[in-house]
């Protein structure tokens, strides 16, 4: 919402104030003669900075004559450096704004058009860091070639001790001033706006979908991993020493099993042992058919001659 909001105007102030520029400054020379004096020389100067084709004529203080002198010094390719990154910041920042509000289905779609924002902002980042600082330097040699006791060093009258030369004006930098600070206040919106149009993009959703482990956390592993294979070593080998104790409980249970069955045997002893009382019933007496008459308590068995 910010990169919506606040990138076209930042950017419109910022080449507004550097590419609509114009001062001036104004310097006195008085001659000994002082009807040959010039008390209002002005020397007029704009974007973008062109100071070896801006001339002006003093007087030499020698008659009517005067003389054609240049300023020294040609700034324009960083001040057109920064106000082209400045304009092409604006229009990308309006197309910007009307993909995000009119197209967000198309910016999304196959995950192009947060790769393509995402390195078109690393790149104005970038590029409005580059020219702000190329600009700063600029203006800072800008003020010196229009330093007005600068300027007056170019004229031949002030040279000569009789004659007086002072400064009556100079130029105001506010504005230029304010076109540097925009220029960074720029790069700053730019560069955090980077964070934002990342996680638009999938190489932040393939991030967090597999999450990189820090040094600390890959050293908290290993360290863990390292104490659960010690303590494992540690209970094989107490393991190990209980093994005699296994064999000594094995040992107890197989005499239990034999004091068991010692005890079956015992019952099965018992119980044969344990007889019904004998009935004694004399010897059997054969009885043909056809005497079926009892002789004494002997019992009678009746047999079936075939």
């Amino acid at each position: 919402m910010c990169m919506v909001i606040f990138a076209p105007i930042f950017a419109v102030c910022a080449f507004a104030t550097c590419g609509g520029y114009s001062g001036h400054l104004r310097v006195r020379v008085e001659c000994l003669d002082k009807s040959q004096s010039n008390l209002s020389i002005t020397v007029n100067f704009a974007y973008p900075f062109r100071l070896q084709q801006v001339h002006f004529k003093p007087t030499l203080c020698d008659g009517n004559r005067q003389e054609t002198i240049f300023m020294v010094g040609d700034y324009s390719s960083s001040a057109q450096f920064f106000v082209t990154v400045a304009v092409v910041a604006f229009l990308y920042s309006l197309l910007a704004t009307v993909v995000y509000i009119y197209y967000q289905n198309k910016y999304r779609e196959g995950n192009r058009g947060p790769l393509v924002d995402f390195v078109v902002t690393v790149l104005f980042a970038f590029m409005w860091l580059v020219s702000s600082c190329a600009w700063a330097k600029a203006l800072s040699d800008v003020k010196s070639a229009t330093d007005p006791t600068q300027v007056l060093l170019l004229i031949s009258a002030c040279r000569r001790p009789a004659n007086r030369c002072s400064a009556s004006h100079h130029p105001v930098w506010s504005e230029l001033n304010t076109s540097v600070a925009f220029g960074f206040v720029n790069f700053i919106l730019w560069a955090g706006n980077i964070w934002f149009v990342f996680k638009e993009t999938g190489w932040y959703k393939t991030g967090q979908r597999y999450p990189m482990r820090s040094a600390s956390e890959r050293r908290a592993n290993g360290m863990s991993q390292r104490l659960c294979s010690q303590n494992s070593v540690d209970q094989s080998g107490d393991s190990f020493y209980q093994h005699p104790y296994r064999q000594a409980s094995f040992d107890l249970s197989r005499e239990s099993f034999g004091q068991q069955h010692y005890s079956q045997g015992s019952f099965n002893q018992s119980m044969g042992s344990l007889r019904l009382p004998q009935t004694s019933l004399g010897q059997p007496v054969i009885i043909s058919q056809g005497d079926v008459t009892p002789k004494g308590p002997n019992p009678i068995i009746f047999v079936n001659d075939i």
